[in-house]
């Protein structure tokens, strides 16, 4: 018989419940911390020595009549809150595996709710006063999926590395971004449509409340987020109600300082509206009350819009006006994409390609190919796949780095992830694929059970670090670390995350300048 030993763990600044543990394993201790709602008890994992709490509240439940409104303050609480369990996700289709994305990279496939305003905590700090870099991570997802339970999302090995790391839902698709005439009546603001990014907001808001008393600096927050995570970020730092809120900037993979992309080819506010009365109709809703009683599956099947829009309130502007006028939160960024992330379907041959560049570039194509020839089917494939990571991702990058330069006084540093993931049986060979990089950029290759090398392990643990010093003072430098240079538009460097992970010239830079000059000329 195993020796069970009744323990007794008390940490200054937090109180512990009296627990039994197994000598022969992890020590699992209920903590309690107090939030401006009230307590919460999380698990805290004696291997790790990091406390983690699930499915905390941070803005009430938005259904029935908070359908399709600013989020609101969660309701207070008597007692303790047990903080052991990931909240639902959003409503959103089934989650299932698919393309590259194997189950890691995806949310549980259950529950599924409207009530998701929830966040999570890691965290192995000891006391309140410690005043570590806190971490904010939001999903991508398309705005149309996504949960912060994913598991490429697990926060202990940041949190391990110094960091309070916070995941936090949002509302997608339909539930998150519908715009209507009376909504935008209803509300205060008068606007509607970008209600997923105002969930962002409250989170924040919440992490300004709480995060000192799970050790955090509320006056050191960096924000961070992947594809729709990283359009996320962007309309963070542009949009004034996120002013005092972060100090700090990750892009992965994702900008919306072009409209070149369907994430940021956002309408207006009377458009938006426009298409919310079609969506209502297309249900048989004649008004607001009656699409509220629709069920989240009949929202969810109707397909309706999904998307920020520029909605006078949250997004005064478009976010290429707002930085091209220095009106922007004026915060240290790093952002960049990766090698291998493109959505334009198979490669064509290059006879075929010269008729897709008439359609992409139209008067512009011949130029394009005079720049970049595809004398081969080898060269335009290799063109291809270098246009289809840059169209969506990287000129994104590109465009709000010169920006910044322009208007603002904050660093940027770029990069470009291009280390081959590695794949096991039954996986296809995606490359350096859209999110590969975020198991790396979070030590989280646990997660996962692909083939994982030491060349894996080392980048995980290079590339972390990188995420660690930046969070902790606004420059990604540290000790034993490649240096990282500072990009400008008089200084187009990049790090390169590879095999032997380096400094280097920014990729694609004629590629980049073609686009940034088409696209901003449309």
């Amino acid at each position: 018989m195993k020796n069970r030993i009744p323990i007794l763990v008390l940490l200054l600044g937090f109180k512990f419940f009296l627990v039994s543990c197994e000598t022969e394993k992890s020590v699992a201790i209920n903590e309690q911390v107090a939030t401006d709602k009230g307590l919460v008890s999380g698990v805290f994992d004696s291997e790790s020595e990091i406390t983690v709490f699930k499915g905390i509240p941070f803005a009430a439940p938005p259904v029935g009549d908070l359908r399709w409104k600013a989020p609101k303050e969660a309701m207070a609480w008597q007692g303790v809150k047990v903080c052991d369990t990931f909240s639902a996700s959003p409503i959103q289709a089934t989650p299932v595996p698919f393309m590259m994305w194997t189950q890691e990279f995806i949310a549980p496939k259950e529950p599924l709710s409207e009530d998701c305003l929830y966040l999570n905590v890691w965290t192995a700090a000891k006391s309140a006063e410690e005043k570590r870099p806190v971490f904010v991570y939001i999903y991508g997802g398309g705005f149309s999926s996504g949960s912060g339970a994913v598991p490429i999302y697990d926060g202990t090995e940041m949190a391990k590395k110094g960091l309070v790391f916070i995941t936090v839902n949002y509302r997608v698709g339909t539930m998150g971004f519908l715009a209507h005439p009376e909504l935008t009546a209803e509300s205060p603001n008068h606007a509607s449509g970008n209600y997923g990014l105002l969930d962002q907001v409250e989170a924040l808001k919440w992490v300004q409340k709480n995060c000192k008393a799970f050790g955090g600096d509320p006056n050191n927050v960096t924000i961070a987020g992947q594809s729709a995570g990283a359009f996320s970020i962007n309309y963070l730092v542009a949009s004034p109600l996120s002013k005092g809120l972060f100090h700090r900037a990750i892009a992965e993979s994702g900008g919306a300082v072009l409209g070149s992309s369907a994430l940021a080819r956002g309408s207006n506010l009377e458009t938006a509206e426009e298409a919310g009365v079609k969506f209502a109709e297309s249900l048989g809703a004649s008004s607001i009350t009656g699409l509220r009683a629709k069920s989240a599956d009949e929202i969810l099947n109707g397909r309706g819009p999904g998307i920020p829009i520029v909605d006078g309130y949250f997004l005064p502007e478009s976010v290429g006006e707002i930085f091209a006028q220095g009106k922007q939160n004026d915060v240290p960024v790093i952002m960049g994409w990766n090698q291998d992330e493109g959505f334009g379907g198979a490669p064509v041959p290059a006879d075929q390609f010269k008729e897709r560049a008439k359609q992409l570039f139209g008067d512009k194509a011949d130029a394009f190919l005079k720049l970049f020839p595809v004398e081969t089917d080898e060269a335009a494939f290799a063109l291809q796949n270098d246009l289809g990571a840059l169209q969506t991702f990287g000129i994104q990058s590109y465009k709000w780095m010169q920006l910044q330069n322009q208007t603002a006084s904050s660093k940027v540093f770029m990069y470009r992830f291009e280390k081959n993931v590695p794949y096991a049986e039954g996986m296809n060979d995606y490359g350096a694929f859209h999110t590969g990089e975020v198991p790396y950029a979070y030590n989280n290759l646990k997660m996962s059970p692909r083939p994982w090398t030491e060349a894996d392990y080392k980048v995980a643990e290079t590339m972390s670090d990188y995420w660690v010093n930046f969070a902790q003072n606004g420059d990604p430098n540290g000790d034993d670390l490649p240096h990282w240079e500072a990009c400008s538009p008089d200084n187009l460097k990049a790090m390169r995350f590879n095999a032997e992970t380096k400094g280097a010239e920014l990729p694609n830079i004629d590629l980049l300048n073609f686009l940034d000059n088409f696209y901003s000329n449309q």
